[in-house]
């Protein structure tokens, strides 16, 4: 499996948030907990955050540090929606029980909005997603979401952006139409990540860094989690391991796909070439099966990211394979510094719904498939309500079946790499 280490990779939010990055002590000895949460990315920091608040004695273990791994790492883009997009949700679990998870998305995204000043810290939180069309062909698919959200999922904000108007939002001759949704944005999401950490610790949570859960057995009606250092015993546990889940749990880790994806970021632009690139300071996407995702930072850089190698490994060179991406939507960006490249890991399921669930007092975050911002957020108050007693909503992703990768341990990865570059080929005709 993939190594892991005790620093953050060189990455920019890496360098933003040089003076938060606290060292917090590993596990030693024996412990007690109620709740305990192996993994302290995203879905483990939201859902240890909404227990420790409701009064449980909760636990994180992460055998890197805070938000190591994509949690740390990934585009920063806080989008409404899941990786499947609507139709396979509905497809597993009727129009009125998928549309409930579409309500909790918007929730989320409103959730993030207002989370922050709650507990007291920044996440350079800024408003706005655009979602672009490359082909022609492809500008259907923004009128048709348009027209669905508002008349089937209840969300009428979107407004649909015609090419003679993406000046004011993109800087670039490459797409043919857009659609601007106030309801999503971007954000740095190691800003965002060490914040819940602090909210979790003030509100009476442990944290223990570089305390990898080795394995784990239930045991006089609890489970006992072993590191190289300690052991701790909880009532309750929480798998958010994502992409790291590897042998703790390896029939569950059967149904996701380890998958890197890389990005950069430039070296600080002049403020009004930044500004100039993407006007309303929103993040964007565009509607490819492989796709490229951009925004602008506080310190007037573009982050910029996109590729992905189904195999586990990265780029030799990040910048030197991102580089005519970039310069593909920018021109006039060509032979700008790269300041910064890095990539990590997300966890695909195959039909890229979200697996979310629970086994008894075992329970399970995972298969975000590269779009897991808000949907780490709307999963994490499903899991920590039904920890509390209320499981109406985490039924509702049981309802959708995820099953193990065709091919196995090893073969899982070339398969779906050649079904990758199909897709891309198809993109490319």
């Amino acid at each position: 499996m993939f190594q892991q280490s005790s620093q953050h990779v060189a990455s920019y939010y890496a360098h933003s948030c040089a003076d938060r990055l606290l060292q917090r002590p590993a596990l030693e000895g024996g412990q007690d907990t109620e709740v305990l949460i192996i993994g302290a990315g995203f879905s483990g920091l939201h859902t240890a955050l909404r227990l420790a608040l409701a009064g449980k004695r909760v636990t994180l273990l992460e055998a890197s540090r805070v938000a190591w791994a994509a949690s740390g790492r990934n585009g920063g883009q806080a989008i409404l929606g899941w990786s499947c997009d609507m139709p396979p949700l509905e497809a597993a679990l009727g129009y009125e029980r998928a549309r409930r998870l579409w309500d909790s998305m918007r929730w989320a995204g409103q959730e993030l909005r207002e989370l922050p000043g709650r507990h007291g810290f920044d996440c350079d939180y800024r408003p706005g997603h655009l979602w672009t069309a490359v082909m022609p062909r492809r500008v259907s698919i923004l009128t048709e979401w348009q027209h669905e959200a508002s008349h089937k999922w209840g969300h009428d904000a979107l407004q649909f952006i015609p090419r003679e108007q993406l000046p004011q939002w993109v800087a670039s001759e490459r797409y043919q139409a857009g659609l601007f949704d106030p309801e999503g944005g971007h954000l740095n999401p190691l800003k965002l990540a060490l914040g819940l950490a602090a909210a979790i610790e003030r509100a009476g949570g442990h944290i223990y860094e570089q305390s990898k859960a080795l394995n784990y057995r239930e045991e006089g009606g609890r489970y006992v989690v072993s590191t190289e250092r300690g052991q701790i015993r909880a009532d309750v546990l929480v798998l958010a391991c994502n992409a790291y889940l590897d042998k703790l749990d390896p029939q569950r880790a059967s149904c996701v796909l380890p998958v890197g994806t890389y990005q950069v970021a430039t070296a600080p632009l002049a403020p009004a070439q930044a500004e100039a690139l993407l006007p309303g300071n929103v993040c964007v996407t565009d509607n490819q099966f492989v796709l490229d995702y951009f925004r602008r930072t506080p310190d007037h850089r573009l982050l910029f990211g996109g590729g992905c190698t189904y195999l586990g490994g990265m780029p030799k060179d990040i910048g030197a394979a991102t580089r005519p991406f970039l310069e593909r939507v920018f021109p006039q960006l060509k032979g700008v510094e790269l300041e910064y490249t890095w990539g990590g890991h997300i966890d695909l399921t195959l039909k890229r719904t979200p697996d979310i669930g629970r086994s008894g007092d075992l329970y399970w975050l995972q298969g975000y498939s590269g779009h897991g911002v808000l949907p780490t957020l709307a999963a994490a108050r499903a899991v920590s309500a039904a920890i509390l007693g209320d499981d109406d909503e985490l039924a509702l992703y049981q309802g959708l079946r995820n099953d193990s990768f065709p091919g196995g341990k090893y073969f899982a990865a070339p398969l779906e790499a050649i079904g990758k570059a199909w897709y891309r080929l198809r993109d490319s005709i």
